[in-house]
């Protein structure tokens, strides 16, 4: 039986030499290695009250929203800025080279709900921590992040040591 792993295609020296570039569209592009991914991420939920399921732009929509329907839990957009219709909160965090801004509708999450997080790939942990911390503004308490994929060697979970954070894979490395 394979892994979530088995349908992920590493690429050596992208997007610069030294780096695996981890790449979830070969996951998403087969069947069966889709329905695990979304399935080993479900699993994770096991026995956890929520109320809600929060994803990311982009690829924590394609991973949160199947897994929201399939436990019938509504489930929230965190987007780029600009590209929510309604009154929104945002959050600035720190990219590699510069900033960036997300934004949660700011009738997402009522106070006292308790959210999980999904996104396919925590690196250095601030896109998720910026999500958590939107959460948090509106009265939300996250209660667990979940990713597909991990890369450890850029210690995002450190940076978010006051969660409850899991992942499907775990690479060791960048």
């Amino acid at each position: 039986m394979k892994k979530v792993e088995d349908y992920v295609v590493s690429i050596p020296d992208f997007p610069e030499p030294g780096i695996i570039f981890r790449d979830v569209t070969s996951v998403l592009q087969d069947a069966e290695g889709l329905k695990l991914a979304i399935d080993s991420i479900q699993e994770k939920l096991k026995g956890l009250e929520f109320d809600v399921i929060a994803g990311t732009e982009s690829r924590g929509f394609i991973f949160g929203m199947p897994i929201a329907y399939n436990l019938h839990k509504p489930f929230v957009l965190v987007r780029k800025k600009g590209k929510l219709p309604r009154e929104t909160v945002s959050m600035e965090y720190e990219l590699e080279y510069g900033s960036a801004q997300i934004e949660m509708h700011k009738d997402s999450i009522k106070p006292g709900q308790k959210v999980v997080l999904i996104d396919d790939l925590i690196a250095t942990g601030g896109t998720i921590e910026a999500a958590a911390k939107l959460v948090e503004l509106l009265g939300g308490e996250v209660v667990k992040m979940v990713f597909l994929m991990e890369l450890a060697g850029l210690k995002g979970r450190d940076r978010l040591g006051k969660y409850d954070v899991d992942s499907v894979i775990c690479y060791e490395g960048k």
